[in-house]
């Protein structure tokens, strides 16, 4: 692959916007990338285990949802448009949406899309994916932070994010889009090797 840059009549180097269709093309350097706007991202490195540990966690609390939804989750490429990629930590898909899904990925809006806040990804998870979640009509963005140990709900309403809610400690997470989703807070963060991880250094 070429170095993502080219040339105009002028002699200025003008980035090449990259297309789903060449990252996909790309050959796999054990790297993990987004494409925001058509600019190839790498991502942070890769997740500490204490984020996987939670993320998996999480994955076992929504499990009361699989009767109605699809639940996804990293690495996966969600493809919001040709030149907006994302790998969100976690996704839920609408059975009534199966067309969206494919061997790519998921194609489009899913119903519900949750990052998991690392040291490296504050910022692209709170600002950057948020306003990509926006504008490609994603109904629902949740944030994990780890750290403060709480969930943040976004929801969309007339095209815009609104805070729904902000859990933390013994709240029961909850939504009116899913009403199959009720855990506590605080049991994402729950069990003597979530607690051990923790506490590493």
């Amino acid at each position: 692959m070429d170095d993502g840059n080219k040339k105009g009549k002028d002699g200025e180097v003008r980035e090449q916007v990259v297309t789903y269709e060449i990252y996909a093309e790309m050959p796999d350097d054990g790297k993990r990338y987004e494409i925001f706007d058509g600019k190839l991202e790498l991502m942070s490195p890769g997740p500490n285990i204490f984020h996987q540990a939670i993320s998996g966690k999480l994955y076992l609390l929504v499990q009361s949802c699989i009767s109605n939804y699809i639940v996804l989750y990293a690495p996966l490429d969600v493809i919001l448009s040709k030149t907006n990629v994302m790998q969100p930590d976690l996704v839920l898909v609408s059975k009534d949406r199966w067309e969206i899904v494919s061997k790519r990925g998921v194609e489009g809006a899913p119903d519900l899309a949750v990052e998991i806040l690392s040291p490296g990804s504050r910022k692209r998870d709170r600002v950057r994916k948020h306003a990509v979640y926006e504008k490609h009509g994603v109904p629902e963005y949740w944030i994990v932070d780890p750290t403060a140990r709480t969930l943040e709900q976004f929801v969309l309403v007339d095209g815009r994010y609104r805070v729904g809610e902000l859990f933390e400690e013994q709240d029961r997470v909850a939504s009116e889009r899913f009403p199959c989703v009720s855990f506590a807070v605080d049991e994402l963060f729950k069990g003597d090797v979530l607690e051990r991880l923790a506490s590493l250094s």
